[in-house]
């Protein structure tokens, strides 16, 4: 079973040193505090979808993560007014929830709005079940995510969607042509050369690790 979420979240900021002898701010209130978002999100019907480093947690193991990621429209966001927000642009949104970092993916851009109809599932955290973005919904939302990312010049981040990419694909059976063809619709054409280079790398790295490992096992 999964870590609840609010343990993962706890551990990502008490594990972090950038924290160490910052301000004084108890991570163990943090489990809490997630419930308590949670709780708000059914009682108001909130149509959230989990994505993210927490949504990825519960497919693969990965890196620690000090924030929860959704994808919520403003309407739901205006309903759920205890979320204080700290940046807005178009399509993002960086809230606090009672020392809880939350980043929010907005439905006014067409793509999350896609992945929130088409890609969600159930998973389980802790025993506590949550709306979840798919593993295809994942790797859509990171591809997407990368020319942006090789456009700020932000490779620290794209090294990091780029292993997550490659993590998904080696544990799970995941259609890329089709995620593909879905990315045609909203990134420029050089964009997804960009993208289906990236691609075509990570499959190779695959099957040259496919090809170690059935060397080694005979």
């Amino acid at each position: 079973m999964v870590a609840a979420i609010g343990e993962i979240v706890r551990n990502g900021v008490m594990f972090d040193i950038k924290n160490w002898g910052g301000e004084a701010f108890n991570p163990e209130s943090l489990p809490s505090v997630v419930e308590q978002l949670f709780a708000l999100f059914e009682a108001r019907e909130t149509d959230y979808l989990l994505v993210g480093g927490i949504a990825l947690l519960s497919y693969v193991d990965g890196r620690n993560t000090q924030d929860v990621d959704f994808i919520l429209s403003k309407a739901d966001l205006a309903g759920v007014p205890e979320i204080a927000v700290r940046d807005e642009n178009r399509d993002f949104v960086r809230g606090d929830f009672s020392g809880l970092q939350i980043d929010l993916l907005l439905t006014q851009n067409k793509l999350f709005d896609l992945v929130r109809k088409r890609f969600a599932t159930v998973r389980s955290f802790g025993g506590m079940t949550v709306r979840t973005v798919t593993v295809e919904g994942l790797v859509l939302l990171k591809l997407y995510a990368l020319p942006s990312l090789y456009r700020q010049g932000n490779f620290d981040r794209v090294s990091i969607y780029e292993s997550d990419i490659t993590l998904l694909l080696m544990n799970y059976s995941v259609d890329v042509e089709s995620l593909m063809k879905l990315l045609r619709k909203y990134l420029l054409e050089s964009d997804l050369l960009e993208v289906r280079e990236t691609v075509v790398a990570i499959q190779a790295r695959l099957r040259r690790f496919d090809r170690s490992r059935l060397s080694e096992e005979s």
